[in-house]
């Protein structure tokens, strides 16, 4: 922090101190210096609305969608797609992942076989920077619990008593004869093995519990370490001084008019710079997304308040069941460079007109009449290996880049590696037909270019009219 910005941070403290009488907690900053916030959720069913999406706040109240929208990360395995995702930050910063449940309604599975023989895995994803991310893995999660049938909802979080993480999810199982959803949790430092299960929540009776977060509350606050809210039935509250300790009830939002009739999937977001926190609920009864409930103290129910329509925006897209992060500074900074708003385009052929450049089983051709649309579609990003090029990354496979392979074009995912970026980078060149069309310049084979052959994509050197025209395509929407 510069000694100009850490000036005006002590100044804005001791005016929030003197004005609100409040002992603030630390670390805290003042609101308007602070970076804001990504949220990670799903939008819906179906194919595409059962993925991984990103949007970002500076207030954590009002939200934009990155990626214009679209899909930030795919499911390439087990039913592929993804609902109710979290992210997980390692206590040092330097690791994250992203579990989600793999489960695909309206693609291959009705609700009724998701609640009776579904997934037993979670999905994951791991990144080093918040930004490149692994290809996904499945971590069977449920496999050893007794008539396990599948695995909802997976969160974590950092137990400094035992030093890993505390894995838990729902599974609808028969336990003592009934069968019903409980949350069960397991421990992890790798996301990759875990101990066996153990029941965490069980409600008593018949009554079943699918989601629950865990939320951290700093000393001054409350007297309770963290606070859990589920749903089972109502949106329950319940306080310990250690995770795998002695829970406490503490109420649930029926007070305020919210039970688990009407929302689900509750997620928490500590404010930047103030004692708040927003306890996002999923309005999954009406079809109307997260609403924020705002609190001063996360384990007292009677300080909860619902918000007017008009004091929050949740941006473009219907942010489903998922998980806010709290960004550092850089954090931001590579997550919005990495995300933008960036237009969709397709290639068009010069000399086959009706043909564009799609990809098919990660083969890249051109063709006519594509379908599915966005197998046509790509954002043409900042070039991956150097500055004044660009770099064609699929819509519908977001990661996954046009990249060259022994003069063969595929769709690949971007391994971080050098080799890649430069086999994934182009000059955008005047079209070596039509100088109002394009022509793309390999970055590292500068004597060849993008062409396609049968219609099958290549790099080749041109030497000839058929290749130039081969060589020639229109960037259009």
């Amino acid at each position: 922090m510069s000694a100009l910005r850490a000036r005006l941070t002590a100044i804005l403290l001791a005016a929030c101190l003197l004005f609100t009488g409040q002992a603030l907690t630390t670390p805290q900053h003042a609101a308007a210096a602070d970076p804001g916030y990504l949220m990670v959720h799903f939008t819906g069913d179906g194919a595409n609305g059962q993925q991984i999406y990103f949007s970002h706040s500076t207030d954590g109240l009002n939200w934009s969608d990155l990626n214009g929208g679209g899909i930030a990360l795919r499911s390439t395995v087990g039913t592929r797609g993804v609902r109710d995702p979290a992210l997980v930050r390692s206590p040092d910063g330097s690791r994250y992942w992203i579990i989600a449940t793999d489960l695909c309604i309206g693609c291959g599975q009705n609700w009724d076989q998701a609640v009776n023989n579904a997934s037993r895995n979670i999905v994951v994803w791991e990144s080093t920077d918040l930004v490149n991310w692994s290809q996904p893995w499945l971590l069977n999660v449920a496999g050893a619990i007794p008539d396990g049938r599948n695995a909802w909802a997976p969160e974590a979080i950092w137990n400094p008593e035992t030093n890993d993480y505390v894995l838990y999810w729902a599974t609808n199982a028969t336990l003592n004869g009934v069968l019903k959803h409980r949350i069960y949790y397991a421990r992890t430092t790798d996301f990759h093995t875990i101990t066996t299960p153990q029941v965490y929540i069980d409600r008593p009776g018949t009554q079943g519990i699918i989601d629950t977060q865990i939320v951290g509350v700093p000393a001054g606050v409350g007297n309770y370490r963290y606070v859990r809210a589920s749903g089972d039935g109502q949106i329950t509250l319940e306080g310990s001084n250690s995770i795998l300790g002695t829970w406490t009830n503490l109420g649930n939002l029926s007070g305020i008019g919210l039970t688990g009739s009407q929302v689900e999937g509750p997620m928490w977001m500590k404010a930047n710079g103030r004692n708040e926190w927003a306890l996002y609920l999923d309005q999954y009864a009406s079809g109307g997304g997260y609403m924020p409930v705002l609190t001063t103290d996360p384990s007292n129910p009677a300080t909860y308040r619902k918000q007017a329509s008009g004091s929050y925006n949740m941006g473009g897209t219907k942010k489903r069941h998922g998980w806010i992060l709290n960004l550092t500074a850089a954090e931001e900074s590579r997550v919005l460079a990495r995300w933008p708003n960036t237009a969709i385009n397709r290639l068009q052929s010069y000399n086959f007109q009706d043909r564009y450049v799609r990809h098919t089983n990660f083969d890249v051709r051109i063709d006519p009449n594509v379908s599915p649309a966005e197998d046509a579609q790509f954002r043409l990003r900042p070039g991956l290996a150097g500055t004044g090029t660009v770099s064609f990354e699929s819509v519908n496979f977001p990661g996954y880049f046009l990249r060259h392979s022994d003069y063969d074009f595929q769709l690949a995912h971007n391994d971080g590696s050098s080799q890649f970026a430069q086999d994934a980078t182009f000059r955008k060149v005047a079209g070596l037909a039509d100088a109002s069309w394009s022509s793309f310049q390999s970055y590292n084979h500068p004597d060849r270019y993008i062409r396609h052959y049968a219609y099958e994509l290549r790099l080749d050197p041109i030497t000839d009219t058929t290749g130039r025209s081969d060589a020639t395509f229109r960037v259009t929407s």
